[in-house]
């Protein structure tokens, strides 16, 4: 029995080169077994992995290595999100290449994840920069273009003055730059844009069979896809009021039913009723240039103060010719949404009572709470958007909502204004066309050349792909493309004459959107996947990466994977079978007297009788210890994955990131359950020796019988691997850690009795110890692999088949029944599981709570519910 401690700093390298060499996580296309496919979002090459990399790359290759281990083919690659502007951003900074930049971190970035202990296929690596990757995506655009899932448009467009590129609105954070955090503002721009509108009502409907995403996930897609269903009213414009050429008004409401309620009308400052009445009115016409200044996403326009301008237009009540509503222009009605104009019922809209507040134009209830007496019932700060009956609507009076909607549909419906209704039934969405043109150098080209005589004009299909030029320069604002002087500058295919390049390059979230297609034969360069090799290894059977991806990335890749479908690529609809959205890792944050924040590696942490206090190492000065906050370098609360796998061994870090918490909650590093991991290390690695050392004493052949030592043992292993599989499973992993600790306790009782053990409970121990490594293998492959051979176990744990269950060990002989009187809970009693009801009664009426709770009285009645409960009534 060896007592050296288990060395992870030797260790690990070593059995990382074994891997390598013999390449044993690459999967093949042609493998016959059933296949598995388990991918994490691949990372930006920032230069540096982070912890939170850590747990969510561990997470995957936990469930990598046990399918692989159960039979199954299993896909695991990894690759780079490469393009973006921060390469941008540093080649400013630092006077480098993007392409430079970008390659050295991928290179440091592998080597980090390399010393995780991934089983990552790396044969299948890409970058999203390499012209071999985005080639194929250029050729997708194309094919997209032609079928009519591409077109170019002008569009009011978020522009980032600071990063200066457009930003979709998803990429807008209350009001400011997603990256850059500048004041978003709007400009009108032709951009290139996905239809992903035409595919709107089916994403939202194939969410109900996406039953293994998280439920918040399919809410979030649900809530921005927004489907709703309403009436289109056409509002007559009183013509002494109007600009010449304006005699209507087209509104889209949910709430028909609020008609009666209606105190004004709200315009876009867009909209062209607006843009002929700032035509003839300078102070609206500046009112709008005003509000212009601010971006187009909901969130901006949700918390904007409410502005609005009355153009002196009057609207006509469709139930009422005598009956006038202002028409404003206001700030928070946007052209992309409806008809880009609403009508306002301040008592139930929260935003529109806000608006009439301001501008003193009243509120009239129309829906009155079941209970409240309407003649009483009124409005002030807070709008009512409850249920009711109707009140003070005329012919809706004493209606239910859904009735006086219907009611009013069928009278508008019914009403003719020229040769149309003055109501029709429709369905709207939220959801906006992807608009995917980004006024930056380092991103995928959009193939198209303009042309002043042919317009648009796409590359022919063999110049794909079109490369970025590397003789760029960053000294001047603005997109590097426009200012190269030769780059743009080409001969029209179509008619020879002078023309220029597309100078947009693609959202960096299309390369994000089909690269788990491109996994599947990354080697074939001609098309940008082999369809039958992509209709087979597809769809990705279990997605892991961060809940902030539920919209845009999750949401694109849906469309993405349809569209290739449509284009002949790909013959699926959904991307992604299984989705698990993992937690954050967290920490504390430590702050100086000066307000300077201070990494976890300069303090020490010291607990006392008046509590925990942190010290600055280096002076010895008081820092304070502040909130636990996600992990930033802004607050300096993080942990560095290279001092944590030098210090501890990569096993560790997995077991504590698996340990700590449910994967899909937030972790909090604690150094002390750190050291308390790598003491389980060294605690299993001792149990093995052990156990190595009594199973030379087990015999060849398997035991005829069992003992009752030996068989609580096989039991104790047999309902571990039972929970540890099906946990694993689920990615319940923090259960499954408690399992095997638990396992390794049971072991632990059998080696402590330090007698020469029996021949069966050698055998037992033997293969006790095997299934234990076997179990801890996908979270600790480096410790498992080392224990293997301790054991004498041929080959590679990473290889072994995982072991098989044998179901009669997990009957137990014994079942624990609760124990009732007259159905308050008193104790439990352990019966043998075949039992009969005379001998349950007799052990529960023998217990001392049964007896005390009885205080004397006469037992009347025993009731046994089987394998469960023992109700006993006195």
């Amino acid at each position: 029995m060896t007592a050296e401690r288990y060395n992870a700093r030797e260790s690990e390298p070593r059995w990382q080169a074994t891997w390598d060499e013999k390449a044993i996580f690459a999967s093949k296309n042609d493998d016959p077994r059933p296949k598995y496919y388990v991918l994490e979002m691949f990372p930006y090459p920032s230069g540096r992995i982070h912890i939170g990399h850590v747990r969510n790359y561990t997470l995957g290759d936990v469930l990598a290595r046990f399918m692989r281990a159960k039979g199954f083919n299993v896909l695991h690659p990894m690759g780079w999100d490469a393009f973006g502007l921060p390469a941008e951003n540093a080649a400013i900074e630092r006077k480098v290449a993007p392409k430079a930049w970008t390659y050295d971190n991928i290179a440091a970035m592998k080597k980090q994840l390399k010393s995780i202990g991934l089983s990552l296929d790396w044969s299948r690596e890409f970058a999203t920069c390499d012209p071999s990757y985005y080639k194929h995506q250029q050729k997708m655009f194309l094919d997209m273009l032609r079928a009519g899932l591409a077109e170019r448009e002008k569009r009011k467009l978020n522009w980032d003055p600071v990063d200066m590129t457009v930003l979709a609105n998803e990429q807008v954070i209350d009001g400011r730059g997603w990256r850059s955090g500048a004041v978003v503002e709007q400009r009108e721009m032709s951009q290139w844009v996905f239809k992903i509108t035409k595919y709107a009502q089916e994403l939202l409907e194939a969410l109900d069979g996406l039953d293994r995403w998280p439920d918040k996930v399919r809410l979030m897609q649900r809530n921005w896809i927004g489907r709703s269903e309403g009436l289109l009213i056409r509002f007559a414009l009183d013509p002494a009021t109007t600009p010449a050429g304006e005699n209507e008004l087209k509104i889209f409401t949910t709430r028909p039913d609020t008609l009666f309620g209606a105190k004004f009308m709200a315009i876009s400052a867009d909209h062209p009723l607006a843009q002929a009445a700032a035509a003839k009115n300078p102070k609206l016409a500046e009112f709008i240039a005003d509000i212009k200044k601010i971006g187009t996403a909901q969130s901006i326009i949700d918390t904007a103060e409410k502005q609005g301008f009355d153009t002196g237009i009057k609207a006509v009540h469709p139930f009422d010719p005598s009956w006038k509503l202002p028409v404003y222009v206001a700030n928070f009605v946007l052209m992309e949404y409806g008809t880009g104009a609403i009508f306002g019922c301040p008592a139930h809209d929260q935003r529109d009572l806000d608006f009439v507040n301001k501008y003193g134009l009243g509120n009239v209830p129309v829906v009155c709470p079941e209970g409240q007496d309407p003649k009483t019932f009124f409005i002030t700060d807070t709008a009512y958007d409850g249920d009711g009956r109707m009140i003070n609507s005329r012919f809706l009076d004493d209606m239910t909502i859904d009735a006086a909607k219907e009611e009013v549909a069928k009278r508008l419906e019914s009403e003719l204004r020229g040769n149309a209704p003055v109501g029709e039934r429709q369905v709207n969405f939220r959801l906006r066309d992807w608009g995917i043109s980004r006024q930056r150098y380092w991103g995928c080209p959009i193939p198209v050349i303009h042309c002043p005589k042919c317009d648009v004009v796409p590359v022919p299909d063999d110049q794909l792909p079109v490369t970025l030029p590397e003789d760029v320069s960053f000294d001047r604002p603005g997109n590097a493309l426009d200012h190269h002087p030769t780059w743009k500058h080409v001969s029209c295919p179509k008619c020879g004459g002078k023309a220029v390049r597309e100078t947009d390059t693609m959202d960096t979230f299309v390369d994000s959107s089909w690269y788990f297609a491109r996994f599947t034969d990354p080697w074939n360069e001609t098309a940008p996947t082999t369809p039958a090799v992509a209709n087979r290894m597809m769809p990705v059977d279990q997605y892991i990466g961060g809940v902030e991806h539920a919209i845009l990335h999750l949401l694109y890749s849906r469309f993405f994977t349809r569209a290739m479908k449509a284009t002949g690529h790909i013959d699926m609809s959904e991307p992604f079978a299984g989705m698990f959205t993992q937690g954050m890792v967290v920490h504390e944050t430590y702050q100086k007297a000066d307000g300077t924040w201070v990494t976890p590696a300069e303090v020490k942490v010291e607990v006392g009788g008046n509590g925990r206090r942190a010290v600055l190492m280096a002076t010895g000065e008081d820092i304070e210890i502040g909130p636990i906050e996600k992990m930033s370098k802004s607050k300096k609360n993080t942990v560095d994955p290279d001092d944590i796998i030098a210090s501890y061994g990569a096993d560790v870090a997995r077991w504590f990131m698996l340990s700590d918490s449910p994967p899909d909650r937030d972790v909090i590093w604690s150094d002390e359950r750190v050291q308390g991991a790598s003491r389980f290390v060294q605690r299993l690695w001792r149990l093995v020796n052990e156990s190595a050392e009594i199973a030379k004493l087990a015999p060849a052949t398997r035991p005829g019988t069992f003992g009752p030592e030996a068989l609580g043992l096989r039991k104790a292993a047999h309902s571990a691997l039972d929970k540890v599989s099906s946990g694993i499973e689920r990615l319940h992993f923090n259960v499954c850690l408690a399992h095997i600790r638990e396992f390794a306790n049971a072991l632990s009782e059998v080696l402590a009795k330090g007698d020469k053990p029996a021949p069966d409970v050698a055998w037992a121990v033997k293969e006790a110890a095997t299934i234990l490594v076997q179990l801890f293998s996908p979270m600790m492959p480096h410790l498992a692999e080392e224990c293997w051979v301790v054991l004498g176990q041929s080959g590679l744990v990473s290889e072994a088949d995982w072991p098989q269950i044998e179901r009669d060990l997990l009957v137990e002989d014994s079942v624990t029944l609760v124990v009732q009187v007259n159905g308050k809970k008193r104790g439990d009693v352990t019966v043998p599981r075949a039992a009969q009801n005379a001998d349950i009664e007799a052990a529960v009426l023998a217990l001392d709570a049964v007896k005390a709770a009885l205080g004397g009285k006469p037992v009347r009645k025993v009731i046994v519910v089987p394998m469960r409960i023992v109700n006993v009534v006195g």
